[in-house]
């Protein structure tokens, strides 16, 4: 009885086979995509920053929209500012780090999230009570003429 398996049994018919093509494909798809990700062009680090502009800053609002003890989210910069103290002004990333819903308040020392209950201190942003794995990330904040201002990371 003759084995089927063209790889281990050799043939007498010289076409390759479905496996070796497929195989062979996804080798030279597997060393283009290296070629494409890797290696320096030589280029210096100067050249490509004069082609990119640098981040601006952003003005989120009135500081006096963040009250003390609590906080302001910002939607579609997905930050939430805080005043954990008179003139003490926080920013965090408004994202969960559970399952990355936006928080969704503030108050009382805390910033909570609507999905499943993850608690954030507003004075650091350390996970008072889960599931949330990790802390808010710190974002750069600067208060200006009575205005919150986001710095670029």
């Amino acid at each position: 009885m003759r084995a089927t398996d063209p790889i281990t049994q050799p043939t007498d018919d010289p076409a390759p086979t479905r496996r070796i093509v497929v195989c062979g494909a996804l080798v030279a798809v597997g060393g283009a995509a290296l070629v494409a990700c890797g290696g320096d062009d030589g280029g210096d680090d100067k050249t490509q920053d004069q082609n990119t502009a640098p981040a601006a800053d952003k003005t989120l609002g009135p500081a006096a929209d963040v009250p003390v003890g609590g906080g302001k989210i910002y939607d579609n910069e997905k930050v939430v500012v805080t005043q954990p103290t008179a003139g003490d002004f926080k920013a965090f990333t408004a994202v969960c780090t559970h399952q990355q819903c936006l928080v969704g308040s503030v108050s009382g020392g805390e910033i909570r999230c609507p999905c499943h209950g993850s608690r954030f201190d507003v004075a650091t942003g350390a996970v008072l009570g889960g599931p949330a794995p990790r802390p808010l990330a710190a974002k750069p904040i600067a208060v200006a003429n009575g205005q919150v201002v986001l710095k670029p990371a």
